[in-house]
């Protein structure tokens, strides 16, 4: 007698929905990769994949360019970024494929009485 064989959860034959062993386990994670453009000074790119800068419009790409690899940074909706709001990061990596993050304008803190 054969043994009966358990189905493969990755055939198409077999019509079960994956579930993810992560499925509800709080937020849900999104890689960033992060990069300081060396010609603009406290500027970053935000890439969704590594090296991905085809996702940048060319001449954005050609005024920042050349880029330094930074960090690989896991991006949750309750994750504090220095310079940038972590959901707006979020959004723009799933819409564009990209973020940039540009200095502060110095004029930021004036007038509310930051000094």
């Amino acid at each position: 007698m054969l043994a009966k064989l358990s189905p493969v959860p990755y055939f198409r034959h077999n019509l079960k929905p994956l579930r993810s062993p992560y499925a509800g386990r709080g937020p849900a994670r999104m890689q960033a990769y992060v990069y300081k453009s060396q010609r603009k000074q406290d500027t970053y790119v935000y890439l969704a994949r590594r090296d991905d800068f085809a996702t940048m419009p060319a001449p954005m790409h050609a005024q920042l360019a050349p880029f330094a690899f930074v960090l690989e940074v896991a991006l949750t909706p309750e994750r504090r970024l220095a310079q940038a709001d972590a959901e707006q990061v979020r959004r723009q990596l799933a819409e564009r494929g990209f973020f940039v993050q540009f200095p502060p304008s110095p004029l930021a803190g004036i007038g509310r009485g930051d000094e």
